[in-house]
């Protein structure tokens, strides 16, 4: 049986991607008096090394930062199902960043206006207050408690106190300011002895962050970047709105813009009430304004001129082949799911990361995990035929044909096919 074959110069694991980097964001976990998890609070790094942030704290890092964590890392890595507290500026606070995430699973820490400028309280009392309607969590430091900021106070789910930065005897003081509004939780935040935590306690504080119970950790995520140019053209296209087709080109040819794609709209932290497999469902559910957001979002951490490597180019030919060959015999929906196993069948090698790990915050059809992890159910046979391929292997491609009931023609057809389709997205 003679059949075209690959003749790759190297294998795809010496393709790996120059673009990949590691994605660092620190937590530390907030608890109750029984030391139960409520919630984390999300710290900016620069390094999985760095023990604080090595970042410049700005409007500019806080969206990077929430992108991150919904985009590269996943929500249920960090927070799960927890709540996430999450740092901003009074900048970043009218950030279109914040359109991005599910509100109830985010509190947003606000800092105090500089100069408690009495005006400017007031000006940004009415933005909080439709943050809060949209239904944002608001934490406030203990300055939220002083009559400048009566406005805000009354918004607010949370107030931390500093009790680095305040006098034991001013403690209990501020407590029982706080309590006099019943829908307040205090938050004692550095709290670093027991003898801390006791008074606390017996004042009421209902929970607690500091050394005592969890050091800041660092969570990774080995990242691979987009194309520079198919960023861009996602960008153009939401910007024209375009037919959710057009734009499911684009993800067609990048299989790392795709998988971030999928990764974001099917985090908890979307809160999407179902699961999204395809990449037409995501552009339909997403819709354009909020596509529009998290590509440039995306665009930021994007090196300019990036060229697309040459395992997309693999993927992508693997991904269109299997769909063909999967046309011979299957539904529209299920080569559709063909085309995603096979584009998704390097991700191990484009994250540098084992595929169970690549694959433990992706939603995917049941179809294309069983090939992806298992090698088994329907795909699996397309995606051995593929590989087969790859390595030249003419007994076993003969084998897998006579399987699949597949002819020399019909492989030979589907793979020049593959590769001219692989090439024109590229051109």
């Amino acid at each position: 049986m003679e059949v075209i074959t690959y003749e790759p110069q190297t294998t795809p694991e010496a393709l790996m991607l120059t673009t990949q980097h590691l994605a660092v964001i620190g937590r530390q976990a907030i608890v109750d008096a029984k030391r139960n998890v409520m919630g984390y609070e999300l710290l900016q790094r620069g390094s999985a090394s760095a023990e604080s942030s090595d970042i410049s704290h700005n409007s500019d890092s806080d969206a990077a930062m929430l992108f991150s964590a919904l985009s590269n890392i996943g929500a249920e890595a960090l927070f799960g199902t927890k709540l996430a507290f999450v740092n901003v500026t009074l900048e970043s606070i009218y950030g279109e960043h914040l359109e991005l995430v599910h509100p109830p699973r985010i509190v947003l820490e606000v800092p105090a206006v500089p100069g408690n400028d009495a005006a400017k309280i007031s000006e940004l009392s009415d933005h909080i207050s439709r943050l809060k309607a949209r239904g944002f969590r608001l934490a406030f430091g203990h300055f939220a408690l002083t009559r400048p900021y009566v406005s805000w106070l009354a918004l607010a789910s949370f107030v931390k106190i500093d009790v680095r930065s305040l006098k034991p005897e001013v403690l209990p003081t501020v407590v029982k300011l706080a309590a006099a509004h019943p829908n307040l939780k205090v938050v004692a935040e550095k709290v670093e002895t027991l003898e801390e935590f006791a008074a606390l306690e017996k004042l009421g504080v209902t929970f607690f962050q500091g050394f005592l119970f969890a050091r800041p950790t660092s969570v990774t995520a080995r990242v691979a970047s987009p194309a520079y140019a198919n960023v861009l053209q996602l960008i153009s296209l939401v910007g024209q709105q375009a037919d959710a087709s057009e734009i499911e080109k684009v993800l067609k040819r990048d299989p790392t813009l795709s998988f971030k794609l999928l990764r974001y709209i099917n985090s908890a932290g979307f809160g999407l009430g179902c699961e999204v497999t395809s990449f037409r469902h995501a552009v339909m559910i997403l819709g354009l304004n909020k596509l529009f957001r998290w590509s440039t979002l995306l665009l930021t951490s994007v090196k300019s001129g990036s060229a697309p490597p040459a395992v997309a180019n693999l993927a992508i030919t693997r991904g269109r082949f299997m769909e063909l060959l999967a046309a011979e015999f299957l539904a529209r929906e299920d080569c559709d799911n063909a085309f995603v196993t096979g584009i998704f069948s390097l991700l191990d090698v484009m994250l540098g990361i084992p595929m169970e790990q690549a694959l433990e915050n992706l939603v995917l059809p049941q179809d294309v995990s069983e090939a992806l992890l298992d090698r088994a159910g329907m795909l699996a046979p397309f995606l051995e035929i593929v590989e087969a391929c790859e390595r030249s292997d003419g007994g076993e491609i003969e084998a897998l044909a006579r399987a699949l009931q597949l002819t020399n023609d019909q492989i030979n057809r589907a793979h020049l096919q593959a590769l001219a389709w692989a090439e024109q997205l590229f051109e």
